[in-house]
């Protein structure tokens, strides 16, 4: 019985084996590690002054999204407040 537990875990574990060999040759063979930008950016980015305006122009892209988080937030609140008050409209008899 122990054998073929034995004989078993060395099929499976040689099956995944192989199928991570698969998806790593994949991988590389479709370019799914190659970073073209990250080489850019570092030349782009190599001075001191660069990196500031590149960290600035980054904190104003998490700003221009929270702004844009905080109008959706406000005009679902509006539209609940709506709704509610078409819930709570009664017409006059």
């Amino acid at each position: 019985m122990s054998e073929n537990i034995i004989i078993l875990m060395i099929g499976v574990s040689t099956f995944l084996g192989a199928l991570g060999l698969i998806a790593l040759l994949w991988g590389v063979r479709t370019g799914q590690f190659d970073d073209q930008s990250k080489f850019i950016d570092a030349a782009r980015y190599d001075g001191e002054e660069e990196l500031r305006d590149a960290a600035m122009m980054q904190e104003r892209k998490e700003e221009q999204k929270m702004k844009s988080r905080r109008n959706e937030d406000k005009k679902a609140k509006l539209k609940k407040q709506e709704e509610k008050k078409q819930k709570n409209y009664m017409p006059p008899d």
